[in-house]
């Protein structure tokens, strides 16, 4: 028997002051810092949720990724423990490391703490989204599509798994970047059937991955 076919069905490349979903242009904030740059595209999407401003950048960089990936509602037809999530990146959570540890000298902060751990993100989402499925948080050197396609594939072949998001998430100082996609078993107007080259392709969207030593 052959395995079952997986789709893409949403995308999402957050970098350069830009978001792009589906090749389409959805915001851009020339000239604004990764704070400013967030928060205004959270402010465009008119989400509701005032725990995003008390988030990390991580926090808050993959949840807005997120939102662009369920603005069509599809999520709401999976029961919450059949989507799952798989998120890596290269920095881990050391751009909120640095901004906990500035803060010890004086008085260290709990807000700040408790994003010390870069699968926190994961956390958000499902939080804001109310998923329950299978998840896992990878760091890696660099974006690495087969592994993060492999991972997510197992996932929706071999669990219960119905959709899983999946993608590269990373913030550290004023550089950040996120990819990822909305993976289903079902197809949707628009959808894809999904291989690790459309991954390759996403994330070569305008150029390639940031570096804490650049």
């Amino acid at each position: 028997m052959s395995a079952p076919e997986i789709y893409i069905t949403a995308d999402c490349v957050v970098r350069d002051n830009k978001v792009i979903s589906n090749d389409s242009l959805l915001y851009a904030q020339e000239g604004a810092a990764v704070t400013e740059f967030l928060e205004g595209f959270y402010r465009h999407l008119a989400i509701d949720y005032p725990k995003f401003f008390k988030m990390d950048r991580l926090s808050k960089l993959g949840l807005l990724a997120a939102e662009v990936l369920t603005k069509n509602g599809r999520q709401r037809a999976y029961a919450p423990e059949n989507t799952g999530i798989v998120l890596t990146n290269a920095q881990a959570s050391l751009d909120a490391d640095i901004r906990y540890y500035a803060s010890v000298s004086n008085l260290p902060s709990p807000a700040l703490f408790v994003y010390t751990l870069p699968n926190i993100v994961i956390g958000e989402i499902s939080i804001r989204h109310g998923f329950k499925g299978e998840n896992a948080f990878f760091v890696s050197e660099q974006f690495d599509p087969a592994m993060l396609g492999f991972y997510a594939g197992e996932l929706l072949r071999n669990t219960s798994t119905q959709t899983c998001m999946a993608g590269w998430v990373d913030v550290i100082g004023e550089k950040y970047e996120a990819v990822m996609v909305l993976l289903e078993k079902e197809a949707a107007p628009g959808s894809k059937p999904f291989a690790t080259e459309q991954l390759t392709k996403l994330y070569a969207t305008d150029h390639g991955a940031i570096n804490a030593n650049a």
